[in-house]
């Protein structure tokens, strides 16, 4: 099957002219051209909106320095709604601190632009639709026709997006198929197999892995004082259809609660490891990526979550491409992005060099979870390069029952089967 489409609306190069004589300095208390304490709201109909900080420009033509705004990922569903109707993109500039959330709570209202967007209807190719300066309309400095007024310089454009959806037909621990969407379509594409062994070591790695353990396991503070207390030897296998594995995630790390507590600590979180065939045997494993999860304290109880993807030089050469953290009640989207991850300053080095890699619905604690998965068609060349996404979605929503607290009991799927086992 063919990718959905979707689009990516991005709004970049974003900078700020104030108006200005030459005798006197910028109208604005507080603003000096070598600071930012300038933002912009950034709207698009419906959509959660977007902030980004604004650089001070005294350039008449390109801008000296400028900084890009999250972009807003339009899905099928979305494309369809606004088909048919131009899409408004609203700006509101504000001078002073941002609130708590990025929001203008103290801040002054300096003018506010719309731009329309009508969307093109091929989706195959890239469209700018805005490059260069406009004037802000309303604010203290923008009213007088007479007087020049703030200037915001930006970028519009989009870009397909095309990506893979795919869904678990049921609680990744149930062990459920995984279907492929596309519109009305629903196929399915992998059959997932869930087991807790606590007898891990001998039994829930291959026995490739288990000759060197030490390389891909952290040992784990006080796991010893924690034996019967701890979340262990969980593994999720991915198969095709034709029942051949294609990918795996395995619990390596116990989920055990710091001393004192009854929660896993960001100082000794539990972890996972990706994996995939390593040839044609399928006894044979080699390691794709890293999941470490744990319970932030904090304002929001949180799941906080680290992934690393491993080098060709093993295990020692791991790099950073997504670290977060989502909400324990409400849940949230687990996603790795490649502008996200360069803003963030994490390295990459899966295919393709910018844009959306993946992302995956995580419901909250208790609550049923069907997790939808979007991978970029950059990243897939085969089924089984989606089948470690799906993977690596399913540890991560598996990584929300393990950072339970540990005196709330488990669901019975979670508990330890003897006799499962992966042949």
């Amino acid at each position: 099957m063919d990718p959905c489409p979707f689009l990516r609306l991005l709004v970049e190069s974003l900078a700020l002219k104030l108006p200005s004589s030459p005798a006197k300095p910028p109208p604005l208390s507080g603003v000096h051209p070598s600071t930012t304490p300038c933002f912009c709201k950034i709207r698009i109909n419906t959509f959660p909106s977007h902030t980004a900080l604004l650089p001070l420009s005294s350039s008449a033509s390109a801008p000296d320095t400028t900084t890009s705004a999250p972009a807003f990922h339009l899905d099928p569903a979305a494309l369809r709604r606004l088909s048919a109707k131009p899409l408004t993109l609203a700006l509101s500039v504000y001078n002073g601190p941002m609130g708590r959330s990025c929001g203008v709570r103290g801040a002054k209202l300096l003018g506010s632009l719309h731009l329309t967007i009508n969307l093109p209807a091929a989706l195959s190719h890239s469209n700018t639709f805005h490059n260069g300066w406009l004037n802000l309309r309303g604010g203290p400095h923008n009213n007088n026709n007479n007087k020049p007024s703030a200037q915001l310089h930006l970028v519009v454009r989009s870009e397909p997006d095309p990506r893979f959806v795919f869904q678990f037909g049921g609680e990744p621990e149930c062990s459920p198929v995984v279907f492929q969407i596309q519109g009305n379509i629903r196929q399915p594409i992998f059959s997932c197999k869930f087991s807790a062994d606590r007898n891990y070591r001998s039994r829930s790695l291959p026995s490739d892995f288990t000759k060197n353990r030490s390389g891909w396991r952290r040992s784990t503070t006080g796991e010893k004082e924690h034996q019967g207390r701890d979340r262990k030897g969980w593994m999720i296998m991915i198969h095709d259809l034709s029942g051949s594995p294609v990918a795996a995630a395995s619990m390596v790390t116990p989920f055990v609660p710091s001393p004192g507590s009854d929660r896993v600590s960001r100082s000794n979180p539990g972890a996972w490891l990706i994996l995939r065939p390593n040839g044609a045997s399928e006894s044979s494993w080699k390691p794709w990526g890293r999941l470490e999860a744990w319970r932030e304290r904090g304002p929001v109880d949180g799941l906080g979550y680290k992934v690393e993807l491993f080098s060709d030089n093993g295990p020692a050469n791991r790099i950073p491409i997504a670290e977060g953290t989502m909400s324990v009640k409400k849940g949230g989207q687990f996603c790795i992005d490649y502008k996200v991850m360069k803003d963030a300053g994490l390295g990459s080095r899966l295919p393709g060099e910018e844009g959306f890699v993946m992302g995956s619905t995580v419901d909250g604690e208790g609550k049923v979870s069907k997790p939808v998965v979007q991978v970029g068609a950059q990243h897939v060349t085969c089924m089984a390069d989606a089948a470690l996404f799906i993977a690596l979605s399913a540890s991560v929503d598996l990584s929300m029952d393990a950072c339970r607290l540990f005196s709330h009991k488990l669901r019975k799927e979670l508990c330890y089967h003897e006799q499962d086992s992966f042949s």
